[in-house]
């Protein structure tokens, strides 16, 4: 595994994360307690040390998972967890934004957590119009002072979202969530430059394109009703998975794993610190920490290598 400090945080992460998104039961398969102790736990001997969640992967049920899972260990994980949202069912979802909102929010990702801290408390894909309120903010800090948020971050909703990303170190956020991956780069236009110039940290969500990138599904494939990817513009599926094979077969060298070439590919870009992808099982977190041992060079940015 390799490690990179996240932006001007003293956080050091493994560049391979964990997406728990799964583990609320919106990728058609649901979880039991052992099957994520199992993933996690072999996580941590590949040395994978951030994990990803969110309080509406189920209503706080991924983050209880983890929380289950780490008790032990917590001060050898770094858990990215986010605020905004209240999960009632399948896609089903309500915001909840104001200032004692996320505060109430933050008591139950404590608990579910079964923590007394976390380390990257995110806004997660909310409006312009609920970031700006400074009392959020304000209340927000204060929970840092009162040491039970180490660094706040932001999970911006749509990939060119400037104004958010600019506003980071005003607000006191310290890093950047953004879906990044081989067939969508639009941060790279804006978002990333800014994020180099404030010195953030850049989590890349998605970076195997909702698994469209893993190179198993071929133009056609159908997922079932319970997959969120059923639910996804079917024309626009059929284009990415056209797209998929081309850069197949132009772009991964012979012999490479396709899913663990995408993810070396976000890394290699000189602003990402680390990616986020999901995993069902012990083998796909094995397959994802490979990726780290890929010395990756990319044409579009050719000094930045996956050792940097």
């Amino acid at each position: 595994m390799k490690y990179r400090t996240l932006g001007k945080t003293n956080l050091t992460v493994s560049v391979i994360g964990i997406g728990t998104w799964q583990f609320g039961g919106e990728w058609g398969k649901s979880f039991s307690q052992p099957e994520v102790d199992q993933i996690i736990g072999r996580a941590k001997e590949l040395g994978i040390n951030l994990i990803d969640t969110a309080e509406c992967y189920g209503d706080h049920l991924s983050e209880q998972m983890i929380g289950h899972a780490i008790k032990r260990e917590r001060t050898e994980w770094i858990v990215a967890t986010k605020f905004g949202h209240k999960f009632h069912g399948y896609r089903n979802r309500t915001n909840h934004w104001s200032a004692q909102e996320v505060l109430d929010q933050l008591e139950d990702s404590l608990r579910a957590l079964q923590t007394d801290y976390i380390d990257l408390y995110q806004f997660h894909s909310g409006s312009d119009e609920y970031f700006d309120q400074d009392e959020l903010w304000t209340m927000l800090d204060k929970q840092k002072q009162a040491g039970k948020i180490r660094h706040l971050g932001i999970s911006i909703g749509f990939n060119d979202n400037l104004h958010q990303t600019d506003a980071a170190t005003r607000v006191g956020a310290e890093a950047i969530q953004v879906v990044y991956n081989r067939l969508d780069q639009t941060p790279e236009e804006r978002v990333f430059p800014s994020c180099i110039r404030q010195n953030l940290g850049v989590l890349a969500r998605v970076p195997l394109a909702s698994g469209y990138l893993s190179g198993k599904y071929k133009p056609g494939a159908t997922f079932a009703e319970n997959d969120v990817r059923h639910h996804h513009n079917q024309a626009q599926t059929l284009e990415k998975l056209r797209r998929v094979e081309e850069i197949k077969r132009t772009e991964v060298p012979e012999g490479v794993d396709m899913a663990q070439w995408a993810l070396a590919w976000c890394l290699a870009h000189p602003a990402v610190t680390c990616v986020i992808p999901g995993c069902k099982d012990v083998a796909q977190v094995e397959a994802n920490a490979k990726a780290a041992e890929l010395d990756l060079v990319r044409d579009d940015h050719p000094q930045a290598r996956l050792h940097l």
